[in-house]
């Protein structure tokens, strides 16, 4: 099941940008601009993603009040503010503390450490051929060499997408759309190029793969 992340942030184009790149990596994501509420969602939430600088109560105050009612929520505080006072004081009940500008795969890193530790990803495995996937970590293993495999992020989110869907055909608009999130130009070779290099990199023979599966004249699959 996909995590729950609660996110609090006042900027809309930040908050955008950290909101659809964490929905991309497979998260669902309710985003506040200020910490009014942020205590309805508590139960449900997995993780709390905070701002410092929020409209009325600034994020210390709310994630304080947050680590009270909820002590096993991990909080990530997220934030342009980088004194070292402000680490400290974000750290004395924050489990994280990030400084912008920063890269999102820093951040889904750092939040799938903090999953771990708290213990909410669960041990899901997905066995495909020679591969372990673990889909709420983003983690997939060889097991014919015991190594991790590292995909780039749209390698990822492409065979995440598929993964979404097991057994189905999905289209070459449907997968781009899903990923890019943009509309699928006919013609276009994108899609063919990043499915070439995920299979380099996942098939035992690229040539005749066995893992994400071609389906003419439709697009592709990953039976499961």
């Amino acid at each position: 099941m996909a995590k729950q992340i609660l996110y609090i942030e006042d900027d809309e184009q930040i908050g955008e940008w950290v909101r659809d790149h964490l929905k991309e990596s497979g998260y669902v994501v309710t985003w506040l601009t200020s910490g009014d509420h942020a205590a309805e969602y508590g139960e449900i939430s997995d993780l709390i993603i905070l701002d410092v600088m929020l409209p009325g109560l600034d994020g210390f105050t709310i994630g304080q009040r947050m680590k009270k009612s909820h002590p096993d929520l991990p909080i990530l505080m997220l934030s342009a503010r980088t004194s070292i006072e402000d680490k400290l004081a974000g750290l004395d009940f924050a489990d994280d503390y990030v400084t912008k500008p920063f890269h999102p795969d820093e951040l889904i890193a750092r939040i799938e450490v903090l999953l771990r530790r708290s213990g909410r990803l669960s041990a899901q495995v997905v066995s495909l051929r020679h591969l372990l996937v673990y889909p709420e970590e983003h983690r997939i293993l060889d097991t014919r060499t015991n190594e991790e495999i590292i995909l780039t992020g749209k390698q990822h989110q492409i065979f995440q997408h598929l993964l979404n869907h097991p057994n189905q055909i999905l289209t070459k608009e449907q997968i781009y759309e899903a990923v890019w999130r943009e509309p699928y130009m006919d013609g276009d070779k994108t899609l063919n190029v990043h499915i070439r290099y995920l299979r380099e990199k996942l098939e035992r023979d690229p040539s005749s793969p066995e893992i994400v599966e071609t389906v003419r004249g439709i697009g592709y699959r990953v039976r499961v």
